[in-house]
């Protein structure tokens, strides 16, 4: 991917807008005694800055006893003082900026959640796991450096230049010529940062994605013995992230020498300026001791606002790609005018649906029609590629047709809440998803409040009980990542349990007893007969002997239907269905 060029000034008031709108406004309350605090830290750094006169002049100068006493006790108030409400508001501050954060990943996690599935095949999860991590890692040091930063320093160096001012205008004046050079410099550096920045979280997320897709594969890349492949590989891309975060380090580091010569040449200037104002009467040891103070003690807030600025467009980059992921459109989304669907054993029909994956001419189905009857089970056979896996991915809606229609209780599926729609459906697949938690909690997921009662009743039916039970834990059992712990049967009964006790109409089984032994395979075919009972049922199978029960069978080949019937009708036209089945009857 190219990395966009950096992006105008409007577009940074857009993103600081939309951050500050979206983000900042609910917490206005902290912010403001935020701010009170950091003016009252500001206002005691110049007082310490003014306080070096009374120092020199009095006590020092004209060794007044009588000074010391309140000068000490001023300063020692003053700097404690300061530590106080520097510390106050860092802490709301940076309480603030973390909250920011944390409803920025929210947000886009729960946009996330929202997205058709064809996004999640077109973007590796490795990929999106970056955005919402290291993207905004890099959003948050800038919010919270920026929150924390910007006002203190911004106020402390208003306050001094007061104290500047106040000592000897000409000299401020003077002092303050750099200001436009150092500026143009900061903004510089500033389009550089934002433009690596976007560079580096691209290189981090590829980096994310390649090391995610080598753990999961890890059984294969042992197996095959491409360890050191994989270490090739990831050794690049780490290079690659380390070359831009030098890079970015260099570039943010080059106006540490060019500021300092600037205030260098500024500060002889006024030191052989002041000294001759000394020398002529015009100003006091103690102004010019004054004036320094102030104007050293406001160089650092003016280098770390400088620093902040490079940590800020850093921070803007990233949430460029925040922004980016957020404001992605579903294209399968609720119409202004939904229906609920409440049926108990709904009809599903198709009619004329074709769709292709890419939205080209290659067609995973060309004009299907059926109808799955209600509380009938309907059987979708035939060769890989057929199509079979693509009509039960149309049905909740995964995908929507790119021509023709598909009707539920009557009731066209772009009409139905989504949220409706799949509430009415159990999904059992051949990609088998189990999450790194307690068989219990992996069984109950998708029915929310369901008892341990209920759940045992699941896995009963499920032909899981027993095998559960043989564990230390039993259902409080964790069973790891992607339940490495279990076998692959083992895995598939734990889907079946959970399709189970969702218990909903629509009963969609895609390949759902292929990984299970025989006698396995036995207890769960009788339990999903239970199951089927009174229930709209799509079962998708390529041993054809499981699906000789079902009220009608369709044939596909290449997403046309070439064959539709029962068991015994289409054995009787001796077509394609029959030369499969005694196929699989030789296997």
């Amino acid at each position: 991917m190219t990395i966009a060029a950096a992006p105008s000034n409007k577009s940074t008031l857009n993103l600081m807008g939309r951050l500050v709108k979206t983000y900042l406004r609910p917490y206005t309350g902290q912010l403001l005694l935020a701010v009170f605090f950091m003016i009252i830290a500001a206002a005691m750094t110049a007082s310490i800055a003014q306080l070096m006169q009374p120092v020199l002049d009095d006590v020092l100068g004209e060794k007044n006893a009588s000074m010391i006493k309140p000068v000490g006790i001023a300063i020692f108030i003053t700097f404690f003082v300061r530590g106080i409400s520097s510390y106050i508001h860092t802490i709301i501050m940076n309480k603030v900026g973390q909250s920011i954060i944390a409803d920025i990943q929210k947000d886009l996690f729960s946009h996330f959640m929202c997205l058709d599935l064809s996004f999640f095949h077109n973007n590796p999860s490795g990929q999106l796991i970056s955005r919402v991590v290291n993207d905004v890692s890099v959003v948050r040091i800038a919010v919270s450096d920026s929150l924390t930063g910007i006002g203190k320093n911004f106020m402390t160096l208003m306050f001094l230049v007061a104290v500047m001012f106040y000592q000897d205008w000409k000299l401020t004046l003077l002092a303050f010529t750099i200001s436009p050079f150092l500026a143009c410099f900061v903004a510089y550096i500033g389009r550089r940062l934002r433009k690596i920045s976007k560079g580096i979280q691209q290189e981090l997320s590829l980096l994310t994605d390649k090391l995610s897709q080598i753990f999961q594969g890890i059984r294969q890349v042992q197996a095959y013995g491409m360890e050191a492949h994989e270490n090739e590989r990831a050794g690049t891309l780490i290079d690659s992230v380390k070359k831009k975060i030098i890079k970015s380090v260099r570039v943010s580091n080059m106006s540490t020498p060019f500021n300092e010569t600037l205030v260098g040449a500024v500060v002889s200037g006024m030191i052989v300026y002041g000294g001759y104002s000394v020398a002529e009467g015009t100003m006091t040891a103690g102004q010019l001791a004054a004036f320094l103070s102030a104007f050293i003690m406001a160089y650092e807030p003016m280098k770390k606002l400088a620093r902040l600025n490079n940590s800020v467009q850093m921070g803007l980059g990233a949430a460029e790609r925040v922004f980016a992921m957020i404001d992605i459109e579903p294209e399968i989304k609720n119409s202004k005018k939904v229906k609920l669907l409440k049926a108990k054993s709904p009809e599903i029909e198709f009619r004329d649906v074709e769709f292709s994956y890419d939205k080209g001419d290659d067609k995973a189905l060309n004009g299907i029609s059926f109808i799955a009857e209600s509380g009938k089970v309907t059987a979708l056979v035939g060769s890989s590629g057929g199509g079979k896996s693509t009509i039960i991915n149309l049905i909740p809606r995964f995908y929507d047709p790119n021509v023709g229609e598909i009707f539920i209780d009557g009731i066209k599926i772009p009409d139905i809440k989504i949220e409706s729609l799949r509430k009415q459906i159990a999904l059992v697949s051949q990609d088998i998803t189990i999450f790194d938690d307690t068989i219990a909690e992996n069984i109950a997921y998708g029915h929310s409040g369901a008892d341990m009662e209920e759940i045992i009743i699941a896995a009963q039916s499920a032909a899981a009980d027993s095998f559960i039970k043989d564990f230390p834990e039993g259902y409080q059992t964790r069973v790891g990542e992607d339940g490495v712990k279990l076998s692959g049967g083992q895995k598939q009964r734990i889907t079946i349990a959970r399709a189970m006790l969702r218990n909903a109409p629509i009963l969609l089984l895609d390949e759902a007893t292929s990984a299970l032994d025989n006698e396995s395979e036995k207890f769960v075919q009788d339990a999903l007969k239970v199951l089927e009972k009174g229930r709209t049922t799509i079962v998708i199978a390529h041993r054809l002997s499981t699906v000789r029960y079902a009220d009608q069978i369709i044939v596909l080949d290449k997403g046309k239907i070439v064959e539709q019937g029962s068991h015994e009708q289409l054995m009787k036209k001796k077509g394609q269905y029959e030369k499969m089945y005694k196929v699989g009857l030789k296997g």
